[in-house]
């Protein structure tokens, strides 16, 4: 094992940089994964985005392929189904010729009480949240073993604590992604695959607003969530927070880290 690169003589431009780098992100339709695959792609990356809403997908990369340099593709994935991830894989490096980064953000996150939650219920999460965070690294790992790479999953504050009552589906999913992180960076630094984690709280997107309306049967805003949210920090999350966050642990900027799940919550968990 020679150990990965030293960068300590590369230009703040060249440790930002991921020109000629080929990127996955799981969930980037929308949300998180959109605000991640653009910020992949102005460090100059190509980005295959995955995801199950197709119509969304495929305006997100023509719309982000616009405005950057960079490749932006959408291929259709359930990150749950073995065989899609491993096409998704085997596409990015038909695409591009390699893979470097690889984002697991696909997740899912029903509001169930503990009284009312059904074993299918429990099950559909941990497989969209764990088995699919498995999947992706493990078919990153297939394609980056020969060159190296970084695998950033998306976990999330509740991989720290206790959140509301009704998402214990998801804060167990989460607990198992930050150790899942752990011990795959353990298990791939001999060949040179940074693992890392990023932990994001609260954040206004599509999804979280959607779930805010169904939980109390009225239409919210972005306006209206930052109004009830609260962090030392002063404001509600936006998915750039979290964008800029996994650039910086896609990029050379955090090569000498891996094992790590990095908090993006303003303070929340202090």
């Amino acid at each position: 094992m020679s150990g990965i690169a030293d960068v300590s003589g590369h230009t703040l431009a060249q440790l930002v940089s991921l020109a000629g780098r080929s990127c996955v992100v799981t969930g980037g339709a929308r949300g998180l994964g959109k605000a991640i695959a653009q910020r992949l792609l102005e460090a100059g990356a190509n980005v295959l985005i995955a995801d199950l809403e197709d119509a969304v997908g495929e305006a997100a990369a023509a719309e982000l392929s616009g405005r950057f340099d960079g490749t932006c593709l959408y291929r259709h994935t359930d990150v749950t189904d073995p065989d899609a991830v491993t096409a998704l894989g085997d596409h990015a490096a038909q695409q591009f010729g390699r893979v470097d980064v690889w984002v697991n953000n696909a997740g899912i996150f029903p509001f169930v009480p503990l009284e009312q939650m059904d074993a299918d219920t429990w099950d559909r999460v941990m497989a969209v949240n764990t088995r699919g965070v498995m999947l992706g690294a493990r078919e990153a790992a297939r394609h980056m073993t020969a060159g190296g790479g970084a695998i950033i999953n998306i976990a999330s504050t509740a991989g720290f604590r206790g959140v509301s009552p009704g998402l214990s589906a998801y804060v167990a999913s989460k607990h198992a992604v930050r150790g899942l992180t752990r011990q795959l960076a353990l298990e791939l630094a001999p060949h040179a695959i940074r693992v890392l984690g990023v932990a994001p709280t609260y954040c206004v997107t599509e999804g979280n607003l959607l779930a805010a309306q169904e939980m109390g049967g009225t239409k919210v805003t972005g306006a209206d969530i930052a109004a009830m949210v609260s962090t030392p920090l002063g404001r509600v999350g936006v998915p750039d927070d979290v964008a800029r966050a996994v650039l910086f642990c896609a990029s050379d900027m955090a090569m000498f880290m891996t094992g790590s799940t990095l908090l993006v919550d303003a303070g929340e968990t202090c």
